[in-house]
This record gives C-alpha cells, structure tokens and sequence, in this order.
C-alpha cells in the first residue's frame, strides 16, 4: 500500500490561540479517509494547511514522500493536488465540457480557444472525461442550466483535470438531496479507487461519512482523538462524548 499523503506533527495557531496541536495522519493511495470533528475542532484548518490556503507554524506534509510544506495551492495543483469547494466553483456561463476543457488547458498551461493540436487533445480529454463520469450528454449545456447534483458532478470531472495523486473535497455532499449525495459519492470512491488516488473529505453528514469512508480521522480541540474504521470510531467512547453527543449513530448501508 502506498502512502500519498503524510502528515506529521502539524501545528498551526492564530493570535495566540491553537488551532491544530501537532497532527499525525496519512492517507493510501485509492483510499477515502474522512476527516470529522465538532465546530472548533481543527478540521478546517487542518484541510487548509494539507491544501496550501495557509501555512503551518510547524510540522511537515508528504506528498508521495515529497514534502511540500507551505507551497502555495497554485503549486500543489501543479503537483497533483486536486480540491473541490463547500460551494461550487465552476464557470456558470460556459458549456460543461468547455469548463472541463478550461481546466485541462490550465494545468497543461494552455491559452485557451487557440485551435492547435494541445488544445484539440484537451477537448479530446475533455469528452472522456465527462464520459467517465456520466456527464457527456450534458456536455453542451451552459453549466448555470444544470441541476446541482450535476453541477457537483462537473466540479468533480474539473477537478481530475491535473490527474490528481490527492483529492482534497470540502463538504461535497453540502447541500445534495440525499440520493444526490450517494451517487456523487460513489463516483468519488469509485474513481479515486480506479485512478489510485487518495481521497481525503470533510462532511458533516454521518451517513455518508460512515456509509463511504475506508476510515474515519475525528478532531476536537486541534487533536485527533480517534482513528480508525468506521466501526472503530462508531464505537469509541471519547467520539460519542464529544461528537455524538454520546447518540447512538445509525449504521447505515457501506458502500466503501
């Protein structure tokens, strides 16, 4: 098993006040990996530093044993770091596959609209692309005309534009119907697993953290206090203290 993301010792404070207090994790290359915690936990800054938003104050990120602490997102992009956002961000007035066009002539730093050979193999790999994720019949709409599990969907197909070794999704199922949720889920697992890629996500609903994540990494207080299977973490006391609200969690279907 190879290890695609290696984060060890991470710390990371504002104004005087710790928000991540020496982290540890890692995450295999075709494996899902949830990252949990209550409001304050940590988790979104932990993302943040993992993504380059913001720097750490100390400690160290691997990706496929190389260390790029503190590069900016732009760099990371360039080094396989892909990441899709709580609100979509995608380009409302051009078509579907003009969008994923878009992407792939950024990362192969491409002008785009000028019809040379690169940009005609973009288009190329714009259509399998959204081929592969069920979206080539939408591939001429407007992105604004797209029902927003779709537009979910095509922000996802974007993000696989740089053939990604780590995928960064914040909140993806936010607001999904619920069986929106599952099926962009499974496209998630099931293509990150297919392309070897390490999916690291934040989601606040227990139903698709449990039903689709390889493990689960629960935060509170700028710690991980849990780690493990989903049966593991489910079962912990301290994650039912602090998270759960000591509920019981309802074990739903697992897809992973």
């Amino acid at each position: 098993m190879t290890i695609a993301l290696d984060v060890s010792g991470l710390k990371k404070s504002f104004g005087g006040v710790a928000a991540v207090k020496g982290v540890d994790f890692s995450v295999a290359a075709g494996e899902a990996v949830a990252l949990i915690g209550p409001n304050g936990a940590g988790k979104t800054t932990t993302f943040n530093l993992v993504n380059g938003q913001i720097k750490p104050d100390a400690g160290h990120v691997n990706l496929i044993g190389a260390d790029i602490t503190g590069k900016a997102p732009e760099q990371l992009f360039r080094l396989g770091v892909a990441r899709t956002f709580q609100i979509t961000a995608t380009f409302a007035s051009m078509t579907v596959c003009d969008n994923v066009q878009m992407a792939l002539m950024s990362y192969e730093r491409l002008a785009y609209g000028a019809l040379t050979l690169a940009t005609r193999e973009c288009l190329r790999r714009a259509w399998a692309l959204l081929t592969d994720i069920g979206l080539a019949e939408q591939g001429r709409r407007v992105a604004s005309e797209l029902a927003y599990g779709d537009l979910k969907r095509l922000e996802f197909a974007m993000a696989l534009a740089n053939n990604p070794r780590l995928l960064l999704m914040d909140e993806p199922t936010a607001g999904m119907a619920p069986a929106e949720r599952e099926l962009l889920m499974q496209l998630a697992v099931k293509t990150c697993r297919d392309r070897n890629v390490a999916l690291l996500f934040t989601e606040h609903d227990m139903d698709v953290v449990f039903g689709f994540a390889d493990r689960v990494i629960v935060m509170n207080r700028g710690r991980i206090i849990a780690q493990g299977s989903p049966g593991q973490v489910r079962a912990n006391e301290e994650v039912r203290a602090v998270y759960l609200g000591g509920a019981t969690v309802i074990e739903g279907p697992t897809h992973a």
